[in-house]
């Protein structure tokens, strides 16, 4: 009988440290995949907001420009990134370089740093991972005295 017992308590303990761990698991990719999921609706809808101001007819350099922004670096070299290297390049500002973790695995007509390289002088960095803008601007602040300047923040403003 205290076999029984002790086999049947085994499995349920088992069973539970299997459930628990398994639900651990379940909830971290879901939380992984919620991130994921806020990142990108975060990314639309800073694309949306760009669509609205080119319709009507105003742009990144001239916000650039009337807050005495000449040259700039880009932080994030993926979608927004190039769009906004796109955008700039054909204009009075100066796209010095920009900057991404990915540095190595990037090819681009702009000079690429790694976030870890030292920063050459800009008049502001512009930060384009918009999900990610704080955690950024902390490391940035550390290393430049650059102003440090949010994508989104520009988009709305103008």
């Amino acid at each position: 009988m205290k076999k029984g017992t002790v086999a049947a308590l085994s499995a349920l303990a088992g069973a539970i440290a299997g459930i628990t761990g398994t639900g651990k698991i379940c909830i971290k990719n879901t939380n992984k995949v919620q991130d994921m999921s806020d990142k990108y609706l975060e990314l639309f809808l800073l694309m949306n907001q760009w669509v609205k101001v080119k319709q009507e007819g105003k742009s990144i350099a001239e916000y650039l420009i009337q807050n005495n922004y000449r040259t700039v670096a880009i932080y994030g070299m993926s979608y927004a990134g190039e769009t906004l290297f796109d955008e700039l390049k054909s204009s009075d500002i100066q796209v010095a370089y920009a900057i991404d973790q990915n540095a190595d695995n990037i090819c681009s007509e702009v000079k690429i740093v790694s976030s870890g390289d030292e920063l050459p002088l800009v008049d502001a960095i512009i930060i384009t991972p918009v999900y990610y803008f704080n955690s950024i601007r902390e490391k940035l602040e550390a290393k430049t005295n650059a102003d440090i300047l949010s994508l989104e923040d520009i988009l709305y403003e103008l």
